[in-house]
C-alpha cells in the first residue's frame, strides 16, 4: 500500500509542477512529507535519486558530485541528505536537463548552501529568468549553445541539447565510461509523454531527439529516464514505437478529414490504455499528436 500511494503522489506532484497550479506552499509541504528520496546506484560512479519529480542522475567520486536535475525546492534537504549516503564530497556542478520545476526547483538551494555552479542549455535560464519572483541564484550560471563535456571523477560527462522536443531546451547527459544515459524528459518510461508545445516542444522534434539518442546507445546502455525506473535500449525503443504508431494513427484520422474531438471520441487502439496516467490520459495525448 504505502509503495502505491508514494507513486500515486509522485505522478500527482508531476502534474502541479508542470502545470504551475500548486495550491498552496502549506498543501505543498504537506505533500513533500510524505516523499522519501532514495538513492539506488545504477553502475560506475553513476547512481540515481527517485522521490517526487523527475529522476536524479548523480556522478560521485573523489573530484565531488554531479548532479542531473533536482526536483523540488522543497525536497531540498531530502536530496542533499540522500547524497550524503553517497558520498561526503561537495555538490560541485548541477545540470538542468530543462526548466520544468520538478527538474529545477532546488536549484537555489544548491547553488546558495552548496556553491553548485549550475549548468543548461541557454533557453533554460531564458525560461528560468522569465517566471514571477525569480531567485537569481536558481538560474543557471553556465550556459550552453549545443553542448558541454566534464571530466570529474575518472570519467567524462558529455552534455548533449536536443532541439525542439519536450520544450526547445532539452539536454540528454551520457556518462561514457559507466556507459549511463540520463535522459531528462524524453523518456517517460511506459508513460505518454509530457510535450510542452507552448515551450518549444513538437512531436516531431521529440521523436527526433529520441531516434538521436538510440542511435547512440547499444543494449548495454543503462538508462535513467526522466520518469520512471531504471531502462534499457529495448524500453526506450518501445517507447519511441509508440509515439510513432499513434501519431500516425491521429495523423490518419486527421487527413480523413476528422476534427480534434471527433479523434478523441474515437480514441486510440486499446492497446496503449496501459500507457495513460493522470496528467496525460489518453485524450490529452490525442489532442497533442493532432495539433
Amino acid at each position: 500500500m504505502k509503495k502505491t500511494t508514494i507513486k500515486s503522489i509522485s505522478r500527482s506532484l508531476l502534474a502541479l509542477s508542470i502545470t504551475g497550479l500548486m495550491a498552496s506552499s502549506v498543501f505543498a509541504q504537506d505533500r513533500f512529507a510524505k516523499i522519501e528520496v532514495k538513492a539506488e546506484p545504477v553502475r560506475g560512479s553513476v547512481h540515481m535519486l527517485v522521490g517526487a519529480g523527475g529522476n536524479i542522475g548523480v556522478s560521485a567520486g573523489p573530484d565531488g558530485l554531479l548532479i542531473v536535475d533536482d526536483q523540488y525546492a522543497g525536497l531540498a534537504d531530502k536530496i542533499a541528505a540522500a547524497l550524503s549516503t553517497i558520498s561526503d564530497k561537495q555538490t560541485r556542478y548541477v545540470i538542468n536537463t530543462h526548466f520544468h520545476g520538478d527538474h529545477t526547483g532546488s536549484n537555489a538551494f544548491f547553488s546558495k548552501n552548496k556553491n553548485a555552479t549550475i549548468f543548461a542549455h541557454e533557453n533554460v535560464r531564458v525560461r528560468l529568468a522569465a517566471g514571477d519572483d525569480t531567485d537569481p541564484a536558481s538560474l543557471p550560471v553556465v550556459t550552453y549553445e549545443k553542448g558541454v563535456k566534464f571530466h570529474m571523477n575518472g570519467e567524462t560527462v558529455h552534455v548533449y541539447h536536443l532541439s525542439n522536443a519536450h520544450t526547445d531546451g532539452d539536454s540528454a547527459v551520457w556518462f561514457e565510461q559507466p556507459d549511463v544515459l540520463h535522459t531528462g524528459d524524453l523518456f517517460f518510461k511506459d508513460w505518454f509523454p509530457f510535450i510542452d508545445l507552448n515551450s518549444g516542444g513538437s512531436v516531431a522534434g521529440y521523436i527526433t531527439a529520441v531516434e538521436t539518442l538510440i542511435s547512440m546507445i547499444d543494449d548495454d546502455t543503462k538508462i535513467i529516464p526522466g520518469h520512471g525506473s531504471m531502462a534499457n535500449k529495448a524500453d526506450y525503443q518501445r517507447f519511441v514505437d509508440m509515439i510513432k504508431e499513434t501519431y500516425a494513427y491521429v495523423q490518419a484520422k486527421k487527413a480523413q478529414g476528422m476534427s480534434e474531438d471527433d479523434v478523441v471520441a474515437a480514441g486510440l487502439e486499446d492497446k496503449w490504455d496501459s500507457w495513460a496516467w493522470q496528467f496525460i490520459g489518453e485524450e490529452r495525448w490525442i489532442r497533442t499528436l493532432y495539433k
